[in-house]
């Protein structure tokens, strides 16, 4: 992605900018309610936007001990799952910054902001 070239109308080429935004969560329904949001607050600005695409969840496993002592073979097992997406904004303005301050996001999405 990096290195990506634009041609104007004065056949100048000008590098292509982006900004990708990379969302976790462990509730899937909470990551796509705060997907959907940031999205329908990107199009009124009148962004182009790529995505939001999905990534494959990651699932953790951890297998625990449910007594130290008479009862050691018994063991339980819990997972839990990520679950990610992206969203690329491609030739941003200035304005974009000061719309991520203004989002108000739930508790428990991550949001990783990252400059191409």
């Amino acid at each position: 992605m990096v290195g990506r070239t634009k041609s104007d109308q004065t056949g100048k080429i000008k590098p292509e900018q982006i900004i990708r935004l990379r969302l976790k969560s462990y509730d899937h329904r909470l990551l796509d309610k705060s997907l959907k949001q940031i999205v329908e607050l990107l199009q009124k600005e009148g962004l182009e936007l790529k995505g939001p695409i999905p990534l494959p969840t990651e699932i953790r496993k951890y297998t625990l001990n449910r007594s130290p002592f008479i009862y050691k073979k018994s063991m339980e097992q819990f997972e839990i799952r990520i679950h990610k997406r992206i969203l690329d904004i491609l030739n941003p303005s200035q304005r974009v910054l000061e719309l991520f301050n203004s989002i108000d996001l739930p508790a428990g999405v991550e949001v990783e902001i990252k400059l191409l």
